[in-house]
């Protein structure tokens, strides 16, 4: 991807961009229901994986509004799929980007998502200049919320009832950093 520095790396990660033969792993990640609990979205069937592989393999760097950026997140010690971080432009005139990740529920407990996710603020605040990064989560996504909350994001709405989401009303969390508060983490 140009003007990127990818792949990102940290101790124990490797985030790369996407290839044709990340298929497999990709498919098996958003089909699972575990996964798809609380996405918008249904399981992934196989073939909408092709189609959501295709979009990745072609992005490049996020600099425009619904620009999007979406890594594959692999141990470096054994080069095992692990899940993804996502980087999406909201508006580039305000500054602001939001973060997402999706893990395999087989690598849960490890902290991969929260370094990986960490690595992606990084990358986001010092290499993209974003001023304002948001995540947002389904509010019954106690994982998704915690994880948020360690990295430093700070919990702004409760939104009630605001999605119909597989026929059903759901509430979400939405959170937020700013750059400074990003500059000023232990």
């Amino acid at each position: 991807m140009a003007d990127l520095p990818l792949p990102l790396t940290t101790d124990r990660l490797t985030l790369r961009g996407y290839v044709e033969s990340d298929l497999d792993e990709l498919h098996r990640l958003h089909a699972h229901p575990d996964v798809a609990r609380y996405m918008i979205w249904e399981p992934w069937p196989r073939g909408y994986a092709i189609e959501r592989l295709g979009r990745r393999v072609q992005q490049s760097a996020p600099v425009n509004d619904d620009d999007a950026l979406d890594l594959a997140v692999l141990r470096t010690a054994d080069d095992t799929y692990l899940g993804e971080v996502h980087l999406h432009v909201v508006s580039r005139e305000r500054g602001c980007a939001e973060v997402g990740f999706a893990f395999h529920p087989e690598h849960h407990g490890h902290g991969y998502a929260a370094e990986a996710a960490t690595r992606m603020l990084r990358l986001a605040f010092d290499t993209l200049g974003f001023r304002r990064v948001i995540g947002r989560c389904d509010a019954d996504n106690t994982a998704s919320a915690g994880l948020m909350e360690r990295l430093g994001m700070r919990r702004e709405a409760h939104l009630i009832e605001n999605e119909l989401v597989k026929g059903v009303w759901a509430s979400e969390y939405d959170y937020a950093m700013l750059a400074r508060e990003w500059a000023a983490r232990d």
